[in-house]
């Protein structure tokens, strides 16, 4: 059977941009309409699962509560954790490390952040996490409350894109993407 996915990216923090990562930033007001507004003819859903983290959680629990849902916090489809460049933005980034941020954007899977989670761990403890989706919930529709990362991994999978493609990806804030997954076939919806 298949499992319908429908993937939601956080909205605009109160920390704004760069590399959020494991940062446990706030919803802005705009962030928080970013989402209303990409849900508000979405659904329905059977049940709601988020990251546990506040940018996703806090309006995954309104949401869950408003349409009467269950939610799910699942800590495996947190945001790749940067460490080092935790909280840094690109531009900050390119006068301190130029050279590490070039070989990440050339290929994440190469070049591991100081510091930080490889991408073949983070692309492991998400896709695991997908799957006890997939086993546990098939034939009905989740909606995935989660972060860029999360959503460009998934995504690039779907569009059966190569790894090292990852980051041309591109998914806004406050993005809804819809994914069927049957077994090993993964579609874009």
């Amino acid at each position: 059977m298949t499992l319908h996915l429908d993937l939601l990216r956080h909205g605009e923090t109160e920390c704004g941009g760069g590399f959020r990562g494991s940062l446990d930033d706030a919803l802005t007001a705009a962030g928080r309409a970013q989402m209303q507004a990409a849900t508000a003819a979405a659904g329905p859903w059977d049940l709601l699962v988020s990251s546990p983290l506040r940018r996703c959680a806090d309006f995954a629990a309104e949401l869950a509560a408003a349409h009467d849902l269950p939610l799910q916090l699942e800590a495996d489809l947190r945001e790749l954790h940067f460490g080092a460049w935790e909280g840094r933005s690109a531009a900050a980034l390119m006068q301190t490390d130029a050279e590490g941020l070039g070989r990440f954007w050339d290929d994440p899977y190469a070049f591991t952040p100081p510091d930080g989670e490889p991408l073949a761990a983070f692309e492991a403890r998400v896709l695991q996490a997908v799957e006890r989706l997939r086993r546990d919930c098939a034939g009905r529709r989740l909606l995935l409350v989660t972060h860029g990362g999360v959503m460009r991994l998934l995504l690039a999978r779907a569009r059966g894109l190569p790894r090292e493609h990852l980051l041309q990806v591109t998914v806004a804030h406050g993005a809804l993407h819809r994914l069927g997954l049957d077994g090993p076939n993964w579609r874009e919806l």
